[in-house]
């Protein structure tokens, strides 16, 4: 689960459930190091300034702070940086699949939103993803922070002349692949093949003069299209 040559990323495990960190702790066993844990708002963001982790796994649904949950925790620990100088990045992992919960903690500054269906394969694998920048999305979950945004990236397209180069199924592409798509879940989405997909990723790079899937995150971030 963990690659030769990457060192386990660091996690602070946030859920009000103990028996469930437990749970998650032993699934994931050393494919992550786990440097603290909480079990509620003000917990977690004591823990989380003072660990300072890559990546914080936090349920929606904590008690304390002002009754907002995992939002509370991001907005307490809005712009802390890890000791390397990298955004300390959160993944809401929670059983709640409603799209106020999902919208919410992304407005709020998560990079990511999975339910605690996911197996630990996958769950290491979106925990990698979000350490190295990526946003990360259970397909269902993508498809509720897409429309929510909708109307305001509809609204920057009309003046966006980098936006404009790409095609109509180019900026379907790369809304999916900003959001953390993989290259098959984007063929399946849009019902097209993965070569197809492969072509238009490569075109939107070429146009909008990028290098990466983390750069096209970027770009799509700072234009809101998200």
């Amino acid at each position: 689960m963990n690659t030769p040559d990457r060192k386990p990323v660091e996690v602070v495990l946030v859920d009000d459930h103990r028996m469930f960190r437990s749970g998650v702790k032993a699934e994931l066993g050393d494919a992550v190091s786990i440097v603290g844990e909480a079990p509620d708002v003000d917990t977690a963001i004591a823990v989380i300034r003072q660990t300072k982790p890559p990546v914080v796994l936090l349920d929606v649904h904590l008690p304390g702070g002002n009754g907002n949950g995992g939002v509370d925790v991001l907005h307490g620990c809005r712009g802390l940086e890890t000791t390397a100088g990298q955004p300390v990045r959160f993944l809401a992992l929670s059983v709640s699949d409603a799209a106020e919960d999902v919208i919410a903690v992304i407005r709020a500054g998560a990079r990511g939103y999975v339910t605690k269906t996911i197996s630990a394969t996958d769950l290491t694998r979106a925990i990698q993803r979000v350490a190295d920048g990526d946003a990360v999305f259970s397909p269902r979950l993508a498809g509720f922070v897409l429309d929510a945004f909708g109307a305001a990236a509809g609204e920057i397209a009309e003046v966006d002349e980098e936006l404009d180069r790409l095609s109509a199924r180019e900026r379907e592409v790369m809304r999916l692949i900003a959001r953390g798509y993989q290259y098959k879940e984007v063929a399946k989405e849009l019902f097209i093949s993965v070569k197809t997909v492969e072509t238009h990723v490569s075109s939107v790079l070429r146009k909008l003069q990028l290098s990466s899937r983390h750069e096209l995150t970027a770009w799509a971030m700072g234009r809101r299209l998200l």
